[in-house]
């Protein structure tokens, strides 16, 4: 708790690649990392990965088991056309271009190119950067411009989202419009740090308080949607994984 005894430390505060993990167990978490999912990173992923854990906003990029599974969901369900809402350096970007066949694609949106850029030289180097879109702006704005073509809609096969918080429940919607029946949205942080289990009066900085009130809004109506089949795990900050139905 800060000085003054009202609010807390912003919850991913210290957090880096190294212990973006909700298990209570820092050793069990190392052993996660150390046995079945560092020994199998590619090398390009790792190099960017540790360059972005120096950046001063290096919470924010995906840890190294949740970039695993997004790289095993996409080869099982043998996804070729994606889309990314919300790209930082690109490290969970670089996992799906991977993982992507040569002929696949990724459309990657993020309002800001200069955080991209640190990523770029790690996927040309990787040899994906062909599989690689990118564009710069709001989200929303983005997702509407794709979905203004009707050849877009359902026409891709996976979509993963790690951006603003509060707009969750809007890129549902149209993420739902643009992922056949079948296909795949996996949302990222929905667990907040553990949040969306406390006490209502517990003392949330406003950025907390304000992202843990829109995660457990989307989980409330993730888990009542008809539309999806959920699924909510807890690696990294809390993942959950939709498959539409309808």
């Amino acid at each position: 708790m800060a000085a003054g005894g009202d609010t807390m430390a912003q919850v991913h505060s210290g957090m880096d690649s190294s212990n973006k993990t909700l298990l209570k167990s820092e050793a069990l978490y190392k052993y996660v990392l150390d046995t079945s999912v560092l020994p199998h990173e590619p090398e390009c992923m790792r190099e960017l990965r540790l360059v972005t854990d120096k950046h001063e906003w290096g919470f924010m990029q995906s840890s190294p088991d949740e970039a695993q599974l997004l790289r095993m969901l996409i080869k099982l369900t043998g996804a070729r056309n994606t889309l990314e809402v919300g790209v930082f350096t690109g490290y969970s970007l670089l996992a799906t271009a991977l993982a992507l066949p040569d002929d696949g694609k990724v459309i990657a949106v993020d309002v800001d190119r200069e955080y991209y850029e640190i990523g770029r030289p790690f996927i040309e180097k990787a040899g994906v950067a062909h599989k690689v879109d990118f564009r710069e702006g709001p989200a929303l704005d983005h997702l509407d411009a794709i979905l203004a073509d009707e050849a877009n809609v359902g026409a891709f096969d996976f979509a993963f989202v790690d951006a603003d918080k509060p707009n969750y429940v809007k890129y549902h919607e149209q993420l739902l419009r643009l992922v056949r029946v079948g296909g795949t949205i996996v949302y990222d942080n929905t667990l907040w740090a553990g949040t969306v289990a406390l006490p209502p009066e517990t003392p949330l900085n406003d950025l907390d308080r304000r992202f843990s009130a829109a995660i457990k809004e989307l989980n409330v109506r993730l888990s009542a949607d008809d539309r999806v089949e959920v699924c909510q795990l807890a690696i990294a900050d809390g993942v959950t994984i939709c498959r539409r139905l309808k």
